[in-house]
């Protein structure tokens, strides 16, 4: 089969498309015929080994894994005798995070409770957008406690992979959602429900007077003593994404908020890659059309070098989804 694969730490055009063996199912593993793949900002993570706290999951001086890809949707082509859940011919998605990778690839192998079945009513790119961005929007909007309704939700980075879930999900709990992003991608983030938007290019919104039941801060670039500012006084910030020093500070600052017997809560989101319950949460959001994934781009297998290097860039809309 055809595969992406790298044996080093290294920028996306240093990869390569290579032919390489098609995996044999182990006894509790399902191989899947790939019809889509997506691009996640931590593929990048994983590709470049940057930052280097990633090594210690990927591997410290060179990757552990050859293979590259976490989110797959295909069509199951062979299963292991202890397997019970698939048979050939089913239509699944899932995340191969915790098993080695390989989703940029015509074939994909891993243990049955990576993959789930296909929500009906999407296709295999729109389920490929789903499994590691989705489940992470969703873990992190609950995170610290349900989303309530008529609260005051800002989104800090919502138009890229995880911010676009998280819009959704925040208005299907009922909150009011204020989407920040780009210029480029306001009138797409209002388009899925955002209340207001805000173009971080013209508007800080640590310094517009308002304040926020919740952050969800997915790009990461203010600090976190204005971040805390913008804060009702029971309010909670959770960090997602950006600069590995923001994570650990908001977890040192959460500490010190609540040593002074604040209200308020800080710190960072935990993410459970592809959790049964979630998964099925997000499955019946979906078949009853009220969660749709944005693709922006698609791109052939061979073309994956692009894809990364467009999702560096920081422009994406949503997804970009890898067809087979």
């Amino acid at each position: 089969m055809r595969a992406i694969v790298r044996r080093r730490y290294c920028p996306p055009e240093d990869i390569r498309l290579e032919e390489v063996p098609t995996p044999t199912p182990g006894e509790d593993e399902v191989l899947v015929k790939v019809h889509a793949a997506s691009v996640n900002a931590a593929d990048l993570d994983y590709l470049t080994g940057l930052p280097l706290i990633t090594r210690l999951a990927t591997g410290l001086f060179r990757p552990k894994s050859a293979r590259l890809g976490l989110d797959v949707a295909g069509r199951v082509e062979a299963v292991g005798g202890e397997v019970t859940r698939f048979t050939p011919g089913d239509e699944v998605f899932g995340d191969l995070t915790e098993f080695g990778f390989g989703a940029f690839a015509e074939y994909a192998c891993a243990p049955e409770r990576a993959f789930a079945p296909k929500p009906r009513n999407l296709t295999f790119e729109q389920a490929a957008t789903i499994p590691q961005a989705a489940v992470l929007g969703l873990q992190t909007i609950r995170s610290k406690g349900e989303v309530r309704p008529e609260e005051k939700v800002l989104i800090n980075g919502a138009g890229g992979n995880v911010g676009v879930f998280a819009v959704q999900m925040a208005k299907e709990f009922g909150a009011e959602v204020t989407a920040v992003d780009g210029t480029t991608k306001l009138e797409m983030l209002k388009s899925i429900g955002a209340d207001h938007v805000i173009d971080h290019t013209r508007e800080d919104f640590t310094r517009n007077g308002k304040r926020y039941d919740r952050i969800l801060d997915i790009a990461a670039y203010h600090s976190l003593a204005d971040c805390r500012r913008s804060l009702t006084p029971e309010g909670i910030y959770t960090i997602v994404g950006g600069p590995i020093g923001q994570f650990f500070g908001a977890i040192i600052l959460g500490l010190l908020v609540k040593m002074t017997g604040s209200r308020k809560k800080m710190g960072m989101g935990m993410w459970k890659p592809f959790r049964e319950a979630d998964v099925d949460f997000l499955t019946e959001l979906i078949e009853a059309g009220r969660m749709v994934p944005h693709i922006d781009r698609t791109y052939s297998l061979d073309e994956v070098p692009e894809a990364l290097q467009y999702q560096r860039e920081g422009l994406v809309l949503g997804k970009l989804v890898v067809t087979m």
